[in-house]
């Protein structure tokens, strides 16, 4: 009998295991989660047997999984490596990824993606131009950086190429037991009269202040610090309120460090994408670590969807 196998349900495999669920697996492979039960169900079908235990949390492969996991684990390893390698042959492999960033907090998930890219692609120079940038995008023109990680994109910027990552809840912090928690959510009216404790960054490139506090004329006394856990001791000791992505402040929140609170009904969702110059856009190497990126940031962060 002809095997129904093809690499995409091994990918759909080793998706489901990395991801955990089927809804981020669907993420991951950019399908519908429709069409990824449609998929695993028609292996299931062919195989008699289930693939693995629909109810289980954390999710637990059966032997047919697990056996076709095994065979996934070698087969994508080789086919992805041949796959870089060819690329290299035919578009050459030499090349540098120097990466400027415009948010404090984009380390915590840039540098596994980095530590990743460096293992399968070691002839690209890969690094991060040094200090926080205002204006990461006006580097790739000035030929100072060939990528930028920025919260905003300028439809109209040309010469460059927008790469989409993820989108995130901000969300707004305060000392445990602040009265604001009994409320649903807060709106601007809110911040009025507390001191709002930000990055030291322009007020344009803080959606809180930019998209919330502008325009409703709201204007709160204002702490900058550089650091995050500094921001987070501030809020912690009633010096202030702070609002950073749950993703960034996930493991102060688990310890009970500090309260979290909604902004706005609906909530407030940051944005964070890639832009390389033209040149660049079209190298293999390229389009693999945006591709890391994306993955690394939903397998690894809180509350995130790639976009």
């Amino acid at each position: 009998m002809k095997t129904p196998l093809e690499l995409r349900h091994l990918r759909t495999l080793v998706a489901l295991r990395e991801a955990g669920n089927l809804s981020r697996a669907a993420q991951l492979l950019n399908l519908t989660q429709s069409a990824l039960s449609h998929q695993l169900k028609a292996l299931e079908e062919h195989y008699g047997a289930e693939l693995f235990a629909r109810k289980s949390n954390p999710l637990v492969f059966g032997a047919v999984g697990q056996r076709l996991l095994k065979l996934a684990d070698i087969v994508l390893t080789q086919v992805d490596e041949a796959d870089r390698d060819v690329r290299r042959l035919v578009d050459g492999s030499a090349g540098q990824l120097r990466i400027a960033v415009e948010c404090h907090t984009c380390f915590d998930w840039l540098m596994p993606a980095m530590d990743a890219f460096r293992g399968r692609w070691p002839e690209v120079e890969l690094d991060i131009v040094s200090g926080f940038q205002a204006d990461p995008v006006g580097l790739l023109h000035q030929d100072r950086a060939e990528l930028a990680i920025v919260s905003d994109v300028d439809a109209d910027e040309t010469g460059v190429v927008v790469h989409p990552l993820f989108s995130f809840e901000i969300i707004a912090l305060l000392p445990k037991g602040h009265a604001l928690l009994a409320k649903p959510w807060l709106e601007a009216l809110d911040f009025a009269d507390h001191t709002l404790i930000t990055y030291p960054v322009p007020d344009e490139m803080l959606d809180l202040v930019r998209r919330v506090l502008q325009p409703a004329g709201i204007t709160p006394p204002r702490r900058t610090s550089e650091l995050t856990v500094a921001m987070l001791q501030l809020v912690a000791s009633g010096r202030g309120i702070a609002a950073l992505p749950l993703w960034a402040v996930e493991g102060y929140l688990a310890r009970g460090y500090v309260a979290r609170q909604r902004i706005g009904e609906g909530g407030l969702t940051g944005r964070l994408y890639a832009v390389s110059t033209e040149g660049l856009a079209a190298k293999p190497f390229l389009a693999d670590f945006v591709r890391l990126m994306r993955e690394t940031s939903l397998l690894n962060l809180a509350a995130v969807s790639l976009l």
